[in-house]
C-alpha cells in the first residue's frame, strides 16, 4: 500500500482514490459492520463501497477522510461527509460513513476525525450535519457525546422474497384505467419528468426535528440521480403505477448496492395525494417483488426504512410481511454546538 497516506493525521483523499485506497477503506468500514452489526446482516460489498467513494450522491459534493493506521497496514478510521447543494439544504450535511476500527477503538481515531468533520462542515458554512445510528450502539453513545440528539425515530423492516405469495406477488391488481411502468437502471428520458413528478410526493414525508428538507426534482435531477446509482455499479430498479390520465400516480425504487448482493434496499416508495387509498402502494411493491424474482434471483430479502409515525407505511409493510428487524435514528447536530 505505498500509496496510502503516512499515519498520525487526518488526511483527505481525492476524487478518484486509488484501488489501495478503496481496499483500505473497505477494510475498515467491513470489520466495523462485522462486530457492530448483528448477525445476519449482510455488509457492505466492495463495489458499494468504490463506488460511494468515487461517485457523488444527487445534488452533493463528497468529502472522503481517513486517519493511516499507526502500523502503516491501512486505514484506522475513516469518514464521509455529503455536502448537499440544493437550495433547501445548502446549510446541512450527512455523514455517509463513520468508522473505526475495532483494534484501533479508544485511542482518539473517532475524535480526530469528528475535529475534521466539524473543521470542513464550519468551512463550508454548514448549520448542522446528520447521520443514521443504530439505537443502542457504541455509535450513538459517541454521538451524543458531541452533541448529537435523535431527531427522527426509524424502524429497519425486512421482507424475505420466499415469504411473498407466488400468485399474488406475480400479478397484483390495479384499478380501472391504471398500468405499470417500470425499467432498470436510468429512467428513460420520455418517463422523467412523470417520475420526477411523483417522486416529490414524498416532499410530505415525515421529517422529524431534522433541519434535512426532502429534494424537489425534475426530469434532469431525478434522471442523474439514477444515473449516478448505476455508475456506483448498483443495479437499480423502478416500478411506477400511471394513473388514465397519463400522469405517474405512484412508484417504488429498489437497489442492490453490489453485485450478488442477497438483500436489497428499498429506497423510496411514494402515492401522489390524489391516488392515495386505492392501494397503489402495495401494488408497486408487490410487483417488485416480481420484478426482483426474475432479475435478481440471488437476492434473499429487501429492507425499508419507516419512521415511527408513517402510519400508512407501516400498514402496507405489515400487509406484504415485512418484519422488523431494528431500531435506528437520524441523529443531527449543530456544527456550532458540537465538542
Amino acid at each position: 500500500m505505498s500509496d496510502l497516506p503516512r499515519p498520525g493525521v487526518v488526511e483527505r483523499l481525492s476524487s478518484t482514490p486509488s484501488e489501495s485506497e478503496i481496499d483500505a477503506w473497505h477494510a475498515v468500514v467491513s470489520a466495523a459492520h462485522r462486530h457492530d452489526m448483528p448477525a445476519g446482516v449482510p455488509g457492505p460489498g466492495r463495489v458499494e463501497t468504490a463506488g460511494q467513494l468515487r461517485v457523488p450522491a444527487a445534488r452533493s459534493r463528497i468529502v472522503r477522510l481517513a486517519v493511516p493506521s499507526p502500523g502503516g497496514d491501512g486505514y484506522a478510521g475513516v469518514a464521509l461527509i455529503r455536502l448537499f447543494e440544493d437550495d433547501a439544504n445548502r446549510g446541512t450535511a450527512w455523514i455517509g460513513r463513520l468508522a473505526v476500527r475495532p483494534d484501533q477503538r479508544r485511542r482518539g481515531v473517532g475524535s480526530l476525525l469528528w475535529r475534521e468533520i466539524r473543521a470542513v462542515l464550519e468551512r463550508e458554512q454548514r448549520d448542522s450535519v446528520s447521520l443514521e445510528l443504530e439505537i443502542g450502539s457504541v455509535g450513538e453513545q459517541f454521538a451524543k457525546e458531541r452533541g448529537f440528539v435523535c431527531g427522527l425515530q426509524l424502524v429497519l423492516y425486512v421482507q424475505r422474497i420466499a415469504d411473498a405469495a407466488g400468485d399474488e406477488a406475480g400479478a397484483p391488481e390495479l384499478p380501472d384505467g391504471y398500468r405499470f411502468v417500470e425499467w432498470t437502471g436510468t429512467v428513460p428520458a420520455a418517463n422523467a419528468a412523470l417520475f420526477a413528478g411523483v417522486r416529490n410526493a414524498m416532499a410530505d414525508a415525515p421529517m422529524g426535528e431534522l433541519d434535512q428538507q426532502p429534494m424537489q426534482w425534475d426530469a434532469e435531477s431525478i434522471a442523474a440521480a439514477q444515473r449516478g446509482f448505476v455508475e456506483r455499479g448498483g443495479h437499480l430498479f423502478t416500478v411506477t403505477v400511471a394513473a388514465p390520465d397519463g400522469t405517474y400516480a405512484a412508484l417504488t425504487e429498489v437497489g442492490v448496492r453490489s453485485p450478488g448482493d442477497v438483500r436489497a434496499q428499498q429506497y423510496e416508495t411514494a402515492v401522489a395525494p390524489a391516488h392515495r387509498g386505492l392501494g397503489l402502494g402495495r401494488a408497486v411493491k408487490l410487483r417488485m417483488v416480481r420484478l426482483l424474482r426474475e432479475q435478481e434471483p440471488h437476492v434473499r430479502e429487501i429492507c425499508t426504512h419507516v419512521a415511527d409515525d408513517n402510519g400508512p407505511m407501516r400498514a402496507v409493510n405489515k400487509l406484504l410481511g415485512y418484519r422488523p428487524e431494528r431500531s435506528v435514528g437520524i441523529f443531527q447536530a449543530k456544527v456550532t454546538e458540537g465538542r
